[in-house]
């Protein structure tokens, strides 16, 4: 599996990077490149264009329903619902209630066409291609969840690898079941101990490498960084709590596991 960085910003986009959007791509036993995005948030559109064409993409898995983690599903819609070479068809993983979030962010009262929505179950595998995607519930200011994917390796000696995705919330049962004994961690880090950080929604950059640490990830990377925040301070924090390997994300970054 190949993951590509392609906006790590926290709750805004930032000078240099949009919102929350991550490319996983993996070939199958046909050589068929298979596509997920794990959300798709403000501003992801335009650059994710860089790694793909938008009409080639298999799914979209969406953490939860905050705009700097799904606002550009609604010009994903447009670009599929428009492109010369379309209309195309991607399905949409996500909460209950995407279908009207899409809508709201549409400004329509119609439902897409070339969206198709599926509601996430918690602990509950989705396959998409070789990918086997598994959510848990994890603790936000809304439903939200975390993701474990699994997928074929890109390494010779190993046949299969995971990546854990922490999408945005507090340590809770749901994250620690998603980050055990994972290839990759990709955790957001939102806050430096001792912010005035909103209770019971984030991580602290210490509360990831406590997560990454305790969870025998064999890699931490630290992501929804806002744009106030100093990546340095927060690796130095991560750092201190985690003997692993560690970087913090950014656009372009590509993770091969």
């Amino acid at each position: 599996m190949r993951l590509t960085v392609v906006g790590c910003s926290g709750s805004v986009p930032g000078p240099a990077s949009p919102a929350s959007c991550y490319l996983l791509e993996v070939e199958d036993a046909d050589d068929r490149t298979w596509r997920v995005v794990l959300d798709l948030g403000s501003g992801a559109l335009g650059p994710l264009q860089r790694y793909c064409d938008p009409l080639e993409i298999d799914a979209v898995a969406v953490s939860h329903l905050h705009p700097d983690h799904c606002a550009d599903l609604a010009g994903l819609h447009t670009y599929l619902s428009h492109h010369p070479d379309g209309p195309g068809g991607t399905a949409v993983h996500g909460p209950f209630g995407t279908a009207s979030r899409i809508e709201e962010l549409r400004g329509s009262a119609t439902r897409t066409r070339v969206l198709n929505i599926h509601a996430w179950q918690a602990g509950a595998p989705v396959s998409v291609g070789p990918f086997t995607i598994t959510p848990e519930s994890v603790t936000h200011s809304v439903p939200a969840y975390a993701m474990r994917i699994d997928g074929p390796s890109e390494w010779p000696s190993r046949d299969r690898a995971v990546i854990a995705y922490s999408g945005d919330g507090d340590l809770c049962d749901g994250l620690r079941t998603v980050a055990a004994g994972v290839d990759a961690l990709l955790c957001e880090a939102s806050f430096l101990e001792g912010d005035d950080a909103p209770e019971g929604m984030h991580l602290t950059a210490a509360d990831a490498g406590r997560l990454a640490q305790s969870a025998a990830c064999e890699r931490l990377i630290l992501t929804h960084l806002p744009p106030w925040t100093d990546p340095n301070s927060t690796l130095m924090e991560a750092r201190a709590h985690y003997g692993g390997a560690i970087e913090v994300a950014r656009p372009g970054m590509r993770i091969v596991v």
